[in-house]
């Protein structure tokens, strides 16, 4: 469990349900182990959640209420799919989504079957044995091998099969200053903030809106659950969370990330596909709870499920509320909690803000 949550709200539950998130696999296309775990927090507060046919678990307060808003966060994660099996008994793999490949070698990973999980490494040369030439080379995710100990293809056939899923094996740890590093923080802790707002927004009596909360799936992929469930909800307002890159660290360059740093509150994004009066509220509300935040810009569409929710169907008056991460699609991806706890606030109190007959049109 995360100790020393110093101004946090967040209870036993919603860590707990935190690190079961991190924990679990869910890379894009195979994200139904880790809606499990969505689908039972979500029915602890709400009884109207349902999965739909491409994946998307989505929640819903208020059914039939004249305002729409939905809440996304993917919950899909980067990581692999066995492609061969050669006779020697070793595994060659194809990235799912963006994996940064130089950082793959000599690491642990975990191989999940239909009924269980396995231990493997990817392999690597020793240095010792590298000409000067291999060390400079970045290796092909072609040349990579998964090592699951198996003597032969026979074996290895007998334990795993082509198609399933590899995930690297590092995952949730809390560190210093609120602060707590995992594999996959790009998105599940995106879903964990909708999640978590929609949870306490099934307390609040003053909410006016009919909220869905949509944990996301193949976002890593283009963004594709995003694009089906908000066409299925249809709604007015959209509210996507994400994370953003955060420019605290050696090798920058804040001029063209801008300045974002962990801790310093969660990330409103300004830009072609924020609408300006959802954007404008979510400020306001922040300044008057308190709620610390940062500024990014986004000069054309963002690589979030907030870029398909915006064009879909006749429109929709969408907002960006991303997470601050160092270290992004590496296996050691570092949040704070801070940030985090207050995304959740920030949430709540937006959509305790949305009242039938508001105009969302750009310029009112």
């Amino acid at each position: 469990m995360i100790d020393g949550k110093e101004g946090i709200e967040m209870d036993n539950e919603s860590t707990a349900f935190l690190e079961a998130l991190m924990d679990t696999p869910s890379p894009s296309g195979f994200e139904y182990r880790i809606q499990a775990v969505i689908r039972e927090r979500i029915r602890a507060f709400c009884g109207d959640v349902r999965t739909d046919v491409h994946g998307n678990v989505i929640g819903r307060l208020n059914a039939g209420a004249p305002l729409r808003v939905m809440l996304a966060g993917h919950c899909d994660e980067i990581g692999f799919l066995i492609q061969y099996i050669s006779d020697e008994g070793y595994l060659y793999i194809q990235p799912v989504g963006g994996v940064d490949i130089s950082l793959m070698p000599g690491r642990r990973v975990y191989i999940h079957t239909a009924t269980q999980r396995l231990l493997g490494v990817i392999g690597k040369k020793p240095i010792h044995l590298l000409s000067e030439e291999e060390r400079r080379k970045v290796p092909k995710v072609h040349d990579l091998w998964v090592d699951i100990g198996s003597r032969s293809k026979k074996e290895a056939c007998r334990r795993v099969e082509v198609g399933d899923v590899v995930t690297l094996a590092e995952g949730f740890a809390a560190m210093g200053n609120n602060l707590a590093v995992s594999r996959g923080f790009d998105d599940k802790i995106g879903a964990f903030v909708v999640t978590e707002a929609f949870c306490r927004l099934s307390k609040v009596r003053r909410v006016q809106a009919e909220v869905s909360v949509v944990t996301t799936v193949q976002e890593e992929i283009g963004l594709r659950g995003a694009r089906t469930s908000a066409f299925g909800i249809d709604p007015h307002v959209g509210i996507a969370v994400d994370v953003g890159f955060a420019s605290d660290h050696p090798g920058i360059e804040k001029k063209i990330v801008g300045d974002v740093k962990l801790g310093g509150g969660p990330i409103l994004h300004k830009g072609a596909h924020i609408n300006p009066v959802v954007g404008r509220l979510l400020m306001e509300i922040a300044k008057k709870r308190k709620i610390p935040y940062q500024l990014a810009a986004e000069s054309r569409a963002s690589g979030t499920d907030a870029n398909v929710m915006q064009i879909t169907r006749a429109g929709v008056a969408c907002g960006l509320i991303g997470i601050p991460n160092r270290y992004m699609h590496t296996p050691v991806e570092m949040v704070s909690l801070k940030d985090v706890d207050n995304a959740v606030k920030l949430l709540v109190e937006f959509v305790c803000a949305l009242r039938p007959g508001m105009d969302f049109t750009p310029g009112t």
